[in-house]
């Protein structure tokens, strides 16, 4: 009995032992589990702050004329908890790469006629989400105050973008310097000049570079606003303007498949249309009657 009594007792002893350790393992598993779930719940809340915090983020890629402008009404939607972010682009190619990669939201800086013959040369994926302004373009000289008084083979700087080079020919077309075949085709090139009377030589550059030739061109083909970014000439002294064309005011453009999280860049759209800073912007760097409401 006594050694039965020992034995039952020992294994009594090592029952209550591995108990022990049994319960102390299952706390520490617990405690594991616990630290697991609060990393977990952890992550998780960061992960969805982010995405918070990216899905008020609205990034849009501009031309340099138009920062000071975009810059006022990212301040007035900030109040809104939208988070604008500008991304300056020096030519006019790369913002709709940018689009189209997803690399940026939207771009601002091209019109109708423009993202036409883009997505028309490239197939990418991208449409007009909203209006913005527009402005006149016209015809500009340093050294003549008519365009009668321009002398035989003057040379004309114009735009070298197939749908700015169009414009411009239109332009001249209409004030009676050239004919073209066809004043509605948007796409008129050198090529389609049927009459040329003073015989004309036509330079083409960038269309932001136009305004730095008005010093050495006898006639410029302008844009407004590069005009006054350059202190070249002041907007309203065109010798010839061009009509109001509601085609060419410019456009918040986008992919066909983005999603406008928090309607982000609606807000922003309609700030844009509604802000009297805005205005008032325009009417600095465009000139006053320079600029017109594409939305209107």
């Amino acid at each position: 009995m006594m050694i039965l009594v020992k034995i039952y007792g020992s294994q009594v002893g090592n029952k209550e032992n591995v108990m022990s350790q049994v319960s102390k393992l299952k706390n520490k598993n617990l405690l594991i589990g616990l630290a697991v779930v609060i990393v977990l719940l952890g992550l998780f809340a960061y992960r969805y702050v982010q995405n918070q915090q990216k899905d008020n983020v609205l990034t849009i890629g501009i031309s340099p004329p138009y920062a000071e402008l975009l810059q006022t009404v990212a301040k007035e939607v900030e109040k809104d908890g939208i988070h604008v972010k500008l991304v300056e682009f020096s030519d006019w190619q790369a913002p709709n790469v940018a689009v189209q990669n997803r690399d940026i939201d939207a771009n601002f800086f091209q019109q109708s006629v423009f993202l036409k013959n883009a997505i028309k040369q490239t197939n990418y994926d991208l449409h007009a989400f909203g209006t913005g302004s527009g402005s006149h373009v016209g015809l500009y000289s340093k050294q003549y105050k008519s365009l009668a008084a321009l002398p035989q083979n003057a040379r004309v700087v114009i735009p070298s973008d197939p749908v700015n080079s169009a414009r411009a020919l239109i332009l001249l077309h209409r004030a009676g310097l050239i004919q073209i075949k066809d004043i509605n085709n948007e796409l008129s090139t050198l090529q389609d000049i049927v009459s040329n009377p003073k015989q004309l030589k036509f330079l083409e550059v960038e269309g932001p570079q136009t305004a730095l030739a008005y010093d050495d061109a006898d006639l410029i083909f302008g844009f407004p606003h590069y005009l006054n970014m350059a202190k070249k000439a002041d907007p309203h002294s065109a010798l010839f303007l061009d009509p109001v064309d509601k085609k060419y005011a410019i456009l918040f453009v986008t992919r066909t498949d983005y999603q406008d999280k928090n309607q982000k860049l609606e807000k922003f759209i309609q700030a844009f249309q509604n802000s009297q800073q805005v205005r008032d912007i325009l009417d600095k760097d465009f000139g006053k009657d320079m600029w017109f409401a594409g939305w209107k």
